[in-house]
């Protein structure tokens, strides 16, 4: 009789994983790495693709831009569109199409081809990553979130951390056309793996008939031309430029439209209903920030390695890969925190890690190299692992089923949103605070200054003892100096401005409630 009391008293275990379900869910997370991995992939190789598709410098920047403004309008739309279509049919769909699209790209011949193929790419790969979170919190138990939710963390991580590593490494050995040939055997496989194994929902047709067009109009005009201004702001000089103030217009006229029938039309284009859970809030909140921090220094270390340090686009890969090797192996471990330790603990301890390792570059000189920037990057990586888990946890975790497929394109929304944000600033920061850092140290380098005066004529009788006019050489050679201190000194201000951001985000999470398991599937019937 105690026998059957105990029986009865103990929690029932959570039953097998259905294999299929876990076949399919790798495919989609192989799926959701090459989609994020594009982001990042072309970007230590542009010089390379400019050459051989003999593209000016102003259109080469559009093969980034184009990628980003057609994935950021995609992201939100997906979870309606899984609603339509079914899981299966959009993933489906998603992979053929980014396979298709990446073999566009590597066979473009001029720089429109290339644009407008990297377009596709985006829009069509920007499908795949809500897909996988939503999956993620619907197909596997709660019991099960410490060895999933670190998967998607590290990959939503991973990618565009690796990702100029793997653009440099393949444009040096290869060409770079394998920067999109690479994804071709493997977007193959995802596509036959996903038709075959994902069967999650039921598509939904009827709903086709109450679809926004309105809606979706106008949110692709609210964030295409939110990420255009974002991206081409700082290189036009904001609202100097004609484009940037239209592209401001018509992203206001755009967002005001799209709230109104977010808010008004019995079936919009995105709920945003979720924001009404204040984890899913906060949790996007925090996922925005982590956004500017993760995307902001996979670009500033990569530019600081460029431009003081002379580094290609593989010697930058090889310094970074520390980031992506800390990561990978941070994963397991904070898959296991995640269920021992209050989320709010293991965020303040990421968020603690991630203000050290930036507060160690305010140190920076122009001497730095692999072994300076071990500790930093050691500290970004392993925190952004241990921020992510938890993050995921709170913001998909304790939402109902029936709202997972939605707020999940939300939820990464904000991550590309916030940096898309984060390198506005940065970019702006460091051609603000070069420029001002630049004419402070020109005042104290003149020929009054009686040590510049003495540096000038050493450098100027060298010069000179080789047939050259010394004084016009040590002329050139002092400014440049002093440009590669004042660009070294704004680097070490975005920095100090990083580290204040996460710093606070550690108050912050001390503000938020310990959240609440998710309710059970059937609560949602």
């Amino acid at each position: 009789m105690a026998a059957m009391t105990a029986t009865a008293g103990a929690m029932p275990a959570d039953p097998p994983m259905d294999r299929r379900k876990l076949i399919a869910f790798f495919a989609m997370v192989v799926g959701m790495f090459m989609s994020i991995l594009d982001i990042q992939i072309v970007s230590a190789s542009l010089s390379e693709i400019q050459a051989g598709l003999s593209a000016g410098s102003d259109e080469i920047a559009w093969v980034q831009t184009s990628y980003l403004i057609a994935e950021v309008i995609m992201i939100p739309l997906s979870g309606t569109l899984a609603r339509i279509l079914s899981t299966r049919v959009l993933f489906t769909v998603c992979a053929g199409g980014f396979t298709l699209a990446s073999a566009l790209c590597a066979t473009a011949t001029n720089i429109e081809q290339m644009i407008i193929y990297r377009a596709l790419q985006g829009f069509i790969g920007g499908g795949m990553i809500p897909s996988v979170f939503a999956a993620a919190f619907t197909i596997f138990p709660p019991s099960k979130r410490s060895v999933v939710s670190p998967i998607i963390g590290l990959i939503a991580t991973l990618a565009p951390t690796i990702g100029p590593t793997v653009g440099g490494y393949l444009s040096n050995a290869f060409s770079w056309h394998w920067l999109f040939l690479v994804n071709i055997v493997p977007g193959i496989f995802v596509t036959l793996l996903a038709w075959s194994f994902i069967d999650f929902d039921k598509p939904q047709h009827s709903l086709m008939k109450r679809f926004d067009w309105w809606g979706l109009a106008s949110m692709a005009l609210f964030l295409g031309c939110l990420e255009y201004v974002l991206e081409e702001g700082n290189n036009k000089d904001w609202f100097s430029d004609e484009h940037i103030v239209i592209g401001a217009v018509v992203m206001t006229v755009g967002a005001v439209v799209f709230f109104w029938r977010a808010f008004t039309v019995e079936f919009p284009v995105v709920d945003l209903k979720a924001f009404a859970n204040r984890n899913f809030a906060f949790g996007s909140l925090f996922s925005f920030i982590m956004g500017v921090g993760l995307y902001g220094l996979t670009y500033i270390y990569p530019l600081y390695l460029a431009r003081i340090r002379g580094y290609d686009a593989l010697m930058i890969g090889e310094t970074m890969f520390v980031s992506g090797l800390a990561m990978f192996l941070t994963a397991p471990i904070a898959g296991r925190l995640s269920v021992k330790m209050d989320p709010r603990v293991m965020m303040g301890i990421g968020f603690f890690g991630f203000a050290c390792g930036t507060y160690l570059m305010t140190g920076l000189t122009a001497d730095w190299d692999f072994y300076e920037l071990l500790l930093p990057q050691v500290l970004r990586g392993c925190s952004l692992m241990l921020c992510m888990v938890p993050i995921n946890n709170v913001a998909l975790g304790t939402l109902p089923p029936q709202r997972i497929q939605n707020a999940s394109g939300l939820y990464n929304l904000t991550r590309n949103l916030g940096g898309a944000v984060g390198l506005a600033i940065i970019n702006t920061m460091l051609t603000q605070r070069s420029d001002a850092h630049y004419a402070r140290l020109s005042e104290h380098v003149n020929f009054g200054n009686p040590a510049a005066l003495e540096w000038m004529n050493n450098v100027a009788g060298n010069f000179n003892s080789y047939g050259m006019d010394g004084t016009t050489a040590a002329l050139k050679k002092l400014s440049g100096m002093v440009s590669q201190q004042a660009t070294i000194m704004s680097f070490i201000d975005v920095f100090m401005g990083l580290t204040i951001l996460f710093g606070s985000l550690i108050l912050l999470v001390s503000m938020i409630s310990r959240p609440k398991a998710a309710p059970p599937p059937d609560a949602a019937h």
